[in-house]
């Protein structure tokens, strides 16, 4: 099996049940705060190739009030200046996300992430 690397937010319900899914399969996991350590802009660009999302908001919390404070749902936003936001704002990504060698899910539902296993 390859590498696993799960995005997780410790406080986020989805998060923790999908790092349980994957522990209770046995399976050894790299557990990344993304909060506490934020992902470069390169990172989120491969990232998002990973999830196989060309529209970057599709990876974006867009509920969030930042996401609403600083108005990124307006059509004039360019994918840069939203993969700038998450940078600044970790918390507009959408979690948590497991990373393999050979792709990329977000855990909602969790079960989701299974495909890559």
């Amino acid at each position: 099996m390859s590498q696993i690397r799960i995005l997780h937010n410790p406080r986020c319900s989805k998060s923790r049940q999908t790092l349980q899914l994957l522990q209770d399969r046995g399976l050894n996991v790299e557990v990344v705060e993304y909060l506490k350590a934020p992902l470069s802009a390169t990172e989120l660009a491969e990232l998002q190739q990973k999830l196989a999302i060309t529209d970057i908001r599709e990876m974006m919390r867009t509920k969030e009030d930042i996401y609403k404070e600083l108005q990124l749902g307006a059509e004039t936003v360019s994918e840069d200046d939203l993969r700038a936001a998450i940078v600044a704002h970790p918390i507009l990504l959408e979690r948590p996300v497991v990373v393999t060698d050979t792709g990329a899910r977000i855990g909602r539902p969790p079960e989701s992430v299974l495909e890559l296993l």
